[in-house]
This record gives C-alpha cells, structure tokens and sequence, in this order.
C-alpha cells in the first residue's frame, strides 16, 4: 500500500468517526425531542388545555417537528455519507488485497530469478564447453601429428646431414687434375 492510499484510508476513517460521533448526537438529540414531545402530550392529557398555553405548545410542537424533520433528513444524509464511504473502504480494500498479492508474486518471481539465470546461463554454457572439449581434441590431434611431422623432419635431417653433397667423379677418367693455382 503506498502512502497516498494509507492517508486516503486514514482520513476516511477519521471523517466516519466524526460522522457517527455527529450522528450519535442527532440521536440523543431525537431521543430527547422525543421524550419532551411524549411528556408534553402526556401532561396535556391530564391538564385541560388554555388557549394561550395550547397555542404555545402547538408552536413548540411544529418547531420540534421541523427540528425533528431536520436531524431525520440529516442523519438520512449522513447514513449515505456512511454508505458511499464504506462502499470505498471496500473497493479500497480490495486494492489493496491485490496490490499485495501481486507484491508477494513479484517478490516470489524475483527470488526464482537467480536460479532461473543460473540454469539459462548453464543450458547456454552446454554448447560452449562441446565446441572448447572439440577445439582441445582437435589441439592434441594437431599437437600428435606436428610432433610426428617434427619427428619424420628431424630423422630426415639427420640423414641427409650426415651425407655431404660432394660431386662424384667417375674413377675411369684419366686426366690431369686441374689446378687452381700454383703452390
């Protein structure tokens, strides 16, 4: 829940415990009116009427009324004040319970992250480690053959080095030697 929604949520509260504290006092309000109009019908009963104390009573009756008529409209009012107000906590509420379910789904996956990078990252390194076991088979296959070639060079070498290119003369001819200067 982020802290627009708690101030929103907290200030609906505070607003509906003001709003049954106002209602509970057009309650006692009504109670007492209602009280006062049954003991002044009741003492009417019982006295008769004077003119000018019915006429009185009779004003003070229509002034209850309307008063009376009022605290009913008022607290018809505050009754569907109460009702949309409730009527948002609930949806609030329902947000909230999704927020946080989503939240805990979020929190789930975010944690199965690393494994799920961790296998990824494994099924990708398969290929890899065959192309590197293939490239160091084919490393030793070459080193084999060019220690072999080196090998054959070498024995080859030491062959014809042991030979010394010396042109051949035929023993048969007879012939003076040719000299390369006097000595």
């Amino acid at each position: 829940m982020n802290i627009t929604e708690n101030t929103n949520v907290n200030s609906l509260h505070s607003e509906i415990a003001r709003l049954k504290d106002d209602l509970q006092m057009r309650d006692q309000l009504v109670q007492q009116l209602s009280q006062e109009l049954f003991r002044l019908v009741k003492g009417n009963n019982q006295l008769t009427p004077q003119p000018e104390v019915s006429e009185r009573h009779k004003a003070e009756m229509r002034m209850m009324r309307e008063q009376l008529q009022e605290v009913e409209e008022q607290v018809t009012f505050y009754q569907q004040q109460i009702a949309g107000r409730d009527q948002e906590i609930y949806q609030l509420r329902q947000s909230v319970q999704e927020y946080s379910d989503r939240n805990r789904m979020l929190e789930q996956a975010l944690q199965e992250l690393p494994q799920i990078y961790r296998r990824k990252f494994e099924e990708r390194m398969v290929p890899v480690q065959e192309k590197i076991e293939q490239l160091q088979r084919e490393n030793r296959q070459l080193h084999v053959e060019l220690q072999s070639v080196s090998y054959r060079l070498a024995v080859k070498t030491r062959r014809t080095t042991n030979k010394v290119d010396l042109p051949e003369f035929s023993r048969g001819l007879s012939g003076p030697i040719p000299s390369f200067g006097s000595m």
